[in-house]
Order: structure tokens, then sequence, then C-alpha cells
């Protein structure tokens, strides 16, 4: 079914996240194996953290109101270290005490040690007044005991697993990794390694799409499955589209799905299920393919299906904007886009487009961007080069000093 005007890219991924539920599979995995998945319920805590008053550095307890009572200079107690038992303060006496190591009962602040004289070895003298609770860390400041410390459908990072860490959690309930079936279609298509670069045949391209395709999948957590290139052909197309079915949440392409073109895997999953040919509003990236396919051979496989354009830089800006988002709602993620940020443009665009743009950009060392100066759709290295996009809105010219919205490629591409 061909859309009869030009989708924009809201419309498009509010369309695409309808049809991208969570897959509600569950796993048990370990703590330090969660990195990049998405908690499938609440990180609740059963603990306060700290869960004892503690020293915030290496210095010397003491009550506060015996500085008065005694010139600056208190008796020498107890000494604590980290992991230690602590006794309770006498009155008059102070304790050495470390990073980390608990506030011994009676003692209401903590000195550090650089403020601190040792007169001999059972006394020493205060330099400074301190106030009631310094340089304590109160039991629960940090994490309050049953407190939802992250919900469910964040993605979780390195500081997340530190946190589930402090509250006792050695494993956590997370959503399975998407499976997705990878494969490319033309036989203009060449693997890197079948043949020596300058032997590369006329009208023939090597296959960059599906290296970076498979690496941001595997940055988004899915468990890919390469099926390589796929011969221009009717039969293998429908046996190939018909077997990735079989296991995988999603089936991904590039090229062939320019209304009009001619192209095997348009027919091929009409055949198989139902293909949606929608023109997008943008530049890069007008033609966009989203279906779903069914096993021929199991009828209770499904996959959803999506096609790219095949400009490498088209589809490179594609997957960003739409493919990004509808791979993490299937693991249940809550934060499906990334937020833009305001950069000051040091370059000149003069000629507005009826489209969104999205322009290869870099960051200066006066904290502007730059712009590469060939935007084709075709020109990869422009996003080699480039750190991130501006994301540019229909009809809009761009002037130096101007305020642009800076999609970065950090957090693109995580």
């Amino acid at each position: 079914m061909n859309s009869p005007s030009l989708l924009s890219l809201d419309e498009a991924l509010q369309k695409l996240l309808l049809c991208a539920q969570p897959l509600n599979r569950v796993l048990n995995v370990s703590t330090f194996r969660a990195d990049g998945y998405v908690l499938a319920q609440d990180m609740v805590s059963e603990i306060q953290v700290p869960s004892f008053d503690n020293s915030a550095m290496d210095g010397y307890a003491l009550r506060v109101c015996d500085l008065d009572l005694n010139d600056g200079v208190l008796k020498l107690g107890q000494r604590i270290l980290a992991g230690q038992f602590a006794s309770s303060l006498n009155k008059g006496e102070a304790a050495r005490i470390f990073t980390g190591a608990p506030v011994p009962l009676g003692a209401d602040a903590v000195v550090m040690q650089e403020d601190v004289i040792v007169v001999d070895d059972s006394h020493v003298r205060f330099q400074t007044l301190p106030t009631p609770g310094q340089c304590i860390r109160k039991k629960g400041e940090d994490i309050d005991k049953d407190t939802v410390l992250l919900p469910k459908g964040t993605r979780l990072d390195p500081t997340s697993l530190g946190l589930a860490a402090s509250i006792g959690l050695s494993n956590l309930v997370v959503s399975e990794r998407p499976k997705v079936a990878l494969f490319s279609t033309g036989d203009e298509l060449i693997m890197p390694g079948d043949i020596e670069p300058r032997l590369l045949p006329s009208g023939t391209i090597f296959n960059s799409n599906r290296f970076f395709l498979r690496s941001l999948l595997e940055r988004l957590g899915c468990e890919v499955t390469d099926l390589g290139n796929v011969p221009d052909d009717p039969e293998q197309t429908i046996a190939a589209l018909s077997q990735a079915a079989i296991g995988h949440d999603l089936i991904l392409t590039s090229g062939g799905v320019s209304v009009g073109e001619a192209d095997f895997v348009k027919p091929a999953v009409q055949k198989l299920g139902e293909l949606h040919l929608w023109a997008l509003s943008i530049k890069p990236g007008k033609p966009f393919a989203y279906g779903h396919v069914n096993s021929q051979s199991r009828p209770d496989q499904k996959a959803h299906f999506i096609g790219l354009p095949g400009n490498p830089v088209s589809s490179l800006v594609t997957f960003l904007m739409l493919v990004r988002p509808f791979v993490l709602s299937l693991q249940g993620c809550t934060d499906l886009t990334v937020k833009p940020s305001l950069k000051r443009a040091d370059f000149s665009l003069l000629k507005s487009d009826k489209r969104r743009e999205f322009l290869r950009v870099k960051r200066n060392q006066n904290d502007g961007l730059d712009l590469f100066p060939n935007q084709s759709s075709g020109v990869l290295t422009s996003a080699v080069w480039a750190d991130g996009l501006i994301d540019n809105p229909p009809g809009t010219t761009i002037a130096p000093g101007d305020m642009v919205n800076f999609l970065s490629f950090k957090d693109l591409m995580s």
C-alpha cells in the first residue's frame, strides 16, 4: 500500500511505535552482565544506603560540645577502620577514624586530619571548631528503604549496575534482547574480502550498509543473525524471508524500497505478509518500508519487516531516527528518542529544503558547528567526519550565529 503524500518523520515514528509492542520475554541476568539491557521490573531497594552513619574522610570523630570544655584538646581513644565495629565514644575523647568507617555512638562530627595536631600519643588538638554533622555521611542519605531507584523500562548503563550492586542485587530481571535477521539484496553488492578493491568490476560496489547496520543493532542490544546477501531472484528472496521469520522478531534490509523501484523484496514481503511503502518528508532518507512477514513452513512464526533506503547516509539516518526507537520499544524501554541540544552554527546554509533535513556537522574548537561540504546521501565520509546531526526544520536557512538543534552521534549510536 503506497502513501499518497510525504509522511512527516513524527507521523512515521508514531505509526511505527504503535506496531512495536514490547516482546514481554524476560531474563534473570547477572548484574555484571546486565549493561545495555532494559529493566523488566522496578529496581527497589530493600535497605538504606549507607546503612550506618560513616565518616566522609580520614580524620577524627568527636562530640562538638567537648571542645569548649577542654580548650580544643581531647584525649585520643579508639581507632576505627572501614569495616570495623565502633564502640561508643567516651566523653572528652576523640576517635581516630578513616573514610567509610562507622561513626561511634555519641560522636556528632568528624574533623579532617589536616585540621588536627597530634599533641602526643594520647592527645590531639583541634584547630577549627566543627559544626554538628560535619563530614558525616548519614544513614540513608543516599538511598532510603523501599525507594524505586530505577523504574521498569530503564536501559541499564555502568552507573546503573553500580547502583544495583550498592543495594545488594547480584541479578536483575531484564527484557530479553530482540532477535534481528539482517540481510542485503542486490547482485551489485560485493562483500569486502571477496575481491581485491582494485579488481572491483564496473557497476558493483562493496556492501558497506551491512557492516554499520549490524554494529548499530548490536549496540542496541540485539542478537543479530547475518543472513548475508540474497541474490536477485524471486524464489530465493521469498525463501530467505520465510526462513528469517522463524525465530526472529525483526527482519531488516537496506535497498530496494523506493516506490516503483525494480526489486524482488517488495513482492516477496507482500506475498508472505504485508508491506507499507512510506515516502518520508526527510532529507536524506525519503524511502522507507514497514510490514510483517509470515513463515511459509511455520505459520505460527511471524516477524516485523523494515526496509531502509540503499544510499548509506539515508540508511544511517533512517535507522537512527526510526529503527533505533522501534528496537528499544520492543525491549520495553521508555526513553526512546535522543533530546537535542542547542548549538551555534558557524556556517551558512543559504538554500532551504521543503523536507526536514539532517545535516552532518562537527563541533569545532570554539564550541560551534561546522558543516561537511558535501551533504549527498551517498557520501559516507560525511558521517565519519561528523560527530552529529543538525535537525533542521523544513524551509529553514541557517546563518552564522544561529542556534540549531544538535543530535550527538555519541547519543544516537549508543
